[in-house]
């Protein structure tokens, strides 16, 4: 299992659009938030490489999105 974090704009208002956005992607995945965090971050538990579609749908979805190292 691999864990991916990001540095998001999700805002609490949006978190049911994005929950629905990540269910249709990666619906076996898990994820939660840290919008208490100065980069609103995401992190996502999944058994593959999900950087590259979750940030391509997010941005499609007019959210910042960017993997932390």
């Amino acid at each position: 299992m691999n864990i991916y974090v990001f540095k998001t704009s999700i805002k609490p208002r949006d978190i049911e659009t994005v929950n629905a956005m990540l269910l249709s992607l990666i619906p076996t995945s898990k994820w939660n938030y840290d919008l208490e965090d100065c980069d609103n971050i995401l992190r996502i538990e999944s058994t593959k490489d999900v950087v590259a579609l979750v940030c391509s749908q997010l941005s499609n979805g007019g959210f910042y999105c960017e993997e932390l190292e």
